[in-house]
């Protein structure tokens, strides 16, 4: 199965050519990517992000921010956190949840120094987020979308945001000595023992919530803090807020239902915002190719599309395969790379592929429920 793929040439003048009026275009690209997005959705059905939302089931948007080398003066580049240099874009991505990947909903693109958990880059990637999803006819702003993130995103300011946008959170939260201090008071029957991924009691580790233990009168109202407590993994750094050789971790929500260990465990599974962050990496955000800024903007606007375009694919050609959960190394190999012939027949284009190749009928199959879709308006 091969394609026409235009030359670097081509592509770089391209390229330049939409820098000419970036935000003209990255809007467009938006607009485009958001009515797309609601049109995969409803085709998907209960196979979508949106299906059988609520606020105790929250659709997640994950929040997280990665650094891109730079090989040469590129504009806009400079010095990051880890001594190296380039850029430090920010990204958001609706999690499919166990049984799919996921979709980047919002990037921003940032210099290399840029600042971890600056509130203001943090409000812009979520309302560029919460403006993908607002084009499907189940979302509504409300507590049945929930923003996860890591520390970086524990400030006042972007939280009382959140709290102003009726959404729901899950942000992790750093302790202060006070915090360990009033912790170290409470009586050891006052912890429950954690759950693993499968919903299992964790071995060495439990969790409380410590909203009424701590202080919290500067944060906003109705937050919570549920913190985490576990013997640390051989060859692990304690830190300095970490108590009696016991690894401490944090996080704040304004979810107020639930079990204290479901909301721990829901929120340890930002983690997999790592893997949708690497297969972005593996899409183009290696390295951002041009010289301009604007250029580089528009190449992680592309970067975007290629994996929409990866993630609808299999949410609706591979629905009850593995393969909707196959990153793109291992679906380049099994199914983009199989060698196929287009023929032509009866006035139409035929794909003929080998019935001996190993992901054939895989590949027919996806084929065959891509057709069935109808067409757009």
């Amino acid at each position: 199965m091969t394609c026409c793929r235009p030359s670097d040439p081509t592509v770089s003048r391209l390229i330049t050519l939409l820098s000419a009026d970036t935000a003209a275009v990255l809007t467009a690209i938006e607009t485009a990517r958001a009515s797309a997005r609601a049109a995969a959705w409803e085709h998907a059905g209960q196979h979508s992000p949106d299906h059988g939302i609520t606020a105790q089931n929250p659709i997640v948007i994950d929040l997280d921010a990665t650094l891109v080398t730079a090989h040469s003066g590129k504009e806009s580049a400079a010095p990051t956190y880890k001594r190296g240099y380039g850029f430090h874009p920010l990204m958001a991505f609706v999690d499919h949840g166990t049984g799919g990947t996921g979709e980047p909903v919002a990037a921003l693109l940032r210099p290399g120094s840029a600042g971890s958990n600056t509130a203001a880059d943090h409000i812009d990637v979520t309302r560029k987020a919460l403006a993908q999803l607002r084009s499907t006819s189940s979302i509504r702003p409300g507590k049945s979308v929930m923003i996860r993130t890591d520390g970086a995103g524990a400030s006042h300011k972007y939280l009382t945001w959140l709290q102003g946008q009726r959404v729901s959170y899950s942000i992790g939260f750093g302790l202060t000595d006070a915090m360990v201090t009033a912790l170290a008071e409470v009586p050891e029957d006052a912890w429950s023992v954690a759950v693993d991924a499968q919903e299992k009691v964790r071995d060495g580790a439990w969790v409380i919530d410590a909203t009424g233990i701590v202080d919290l009168t500067t944060w906003p109202t109705g937050m919570r803090v549920i913190i985490r407590k576990e013997r640390p993994h051989p060859g692990a750094q304690l830190r300095f807020t970490d108590s009696d050789g016991l690894r401490l971790t944090a996080f704040a929500t304004n979810t107020i239902r639930g079990q204290v260990q479901d909301l721990e465990l829901r929120h340890r599974r930002r983690a997999r915002c790592e893997d949708r962050i690497r297969v972005a990496k593996d899409t183009g955000l290696t390295n951002f190719p041009l010289h301009g800024f604007d250029q580089n903007r528009i190449w992680l606007a592309i970067v975007q599309l290629a994996l929409d375009l990866m993630a609808w694919t299999q949410m609706l050609g591979f629905t009850d395969h593995d393969a909707r959960r196959w990153e793109p190394k291992r679906i380049r190999l099994r199914v983009f790379s199989v060698a196929g012939r287009i023929a032509r027949h009866a006035r139409r284009n035929h794909l003929r592929l080998s019935k001996d190749a190993t992901w054939s009928q895989l590949i027919v199959a996806a084929l065959t429920r891509l057709a069935a879709l109808p067409a757009p308006a």
